[in-house]
């Protein structure tokens, strides 16, 4: 079953002269088993939407069904609660305890899980995230590195099994290879627990390269929800909502100023390297 989220709207402080909606009648599906991304300006609503998913907040208005159950409903919460794991842009907000080991044994721990089986879906989910439990284990978390600590983090919330795993700026502050390394992580988990993704990121590279589609959030509405060629092939108007579009299509939308025929579905650089190899090699613009 997907999650549905049906004219979701959520207002800070209402009713007083501070309000401020964050969230404006938004409605979408997220299927199961895809990968969704969701971009947007700071401020566009993007955390406080996906705070709704797994019921840390309740909306103002509307509602979100999490294969069936009421996020708005306490008893239902709790069981829809149990399908979605978060992983916080931050992972120093979610890592606590003297070792690794006992921190992403929490989770597990406190879903019911003996001692053993705890430890065993804990040390499973290490070596799924890439840390070794005879390395890691008995590290601190706080002696780790960024990424190691992104890794832990994640390893805290996949060890409960969760259905829908929703990631806030899972690389935020990574170099280049620290991104790599979560990227090939979040694939490796799909492929080894068919789980559904959903990612916060404001690196539009990375959304193109991931996602099966993309929802575009701005001043708390849904911009649009498509295919990551549908989305990116409005560049103009990503980048006019204060959006990084990725590089290459703003490359492409350059060179189309220009007079040169990019086709508007370019937008990797895997894709414009094959446009540009299959054009020197006919002499004519190639279509994608």
């Amino acid at each position: 079953m997907p999650i549905i989220v049906e004219k979701l709207t959520h207002t800070y402080q209402p009713n007083t002269p501070s309000a401020r909606v964050a969230v404006d009648n938004v409605s979408l599906t997220i299927n199961e088993g895809e990968f969704f991304g969701i971009i947007g300006h700071t401020g566009s609503g993007k955390s406080t939407f996906i705070q709704h998913l797994n019921g840390l907040i309740q909306p103002t208005s509307g509602r979100v069904l999490v294969d069936g159950f009421d996020m708005s409903d306490r008893k239902q919460r709790q069981k829809g609660r149990a399908l979605v794991g978060m992983v916080f842009q931050y992972p120093d907000y979610q890592l606590f305890d003297s070792t690794v080991l006992d921190d992403v044994m929490f989770g597990p721990k406190n879903l019911g899980q003996s001692a053993e089986e705890a430890k065993a879906n804990t040390e499973a989910a290490m070596r799924t995230v890439g840390l070794d439990p005879a390395f890691f284990s008995e590290k601190s978390p706080f002696e780790l590195s960024g990424g190691e600590k992104r890794r832990a983090a994640l390893a805290g919330i996949i060890a409960m099994k969760p259905k829908y795993l929703v990631l806030d700026e899972p690389m935020a502050g990574l170099d280049p290879s620290g991104r790599r390394e979560v990227i090939a992580t979040i694939a490796n988990l799909r492929a080894e627990l068919g789980c559904t993704v959903i990612m916060v990121s404001h690196s539009m590279e990375d959304v193109a390269r991931s996602a099966e589609r993309i929802a575009v959030f701005n001043e708390g509405k849904l911009f649009a929800v498509g295919t990551p060629d549908e989305i990116f092939s409005r560049t103009n108007e990503l980048i006019e909502m204060g959006l990084d579009a990725p590089q290459t299509a703003r490359l492409a939308k350059a060179l189309r100023e220009r007079g040169i025929p990019v086709p508007e579905s370019i937008y990797t650089n895997e894709q414009f390297i094959d446009w540009l190899e299959r054009t020197v090699k006919t002499g004519v613009n190639a279509d994608v």
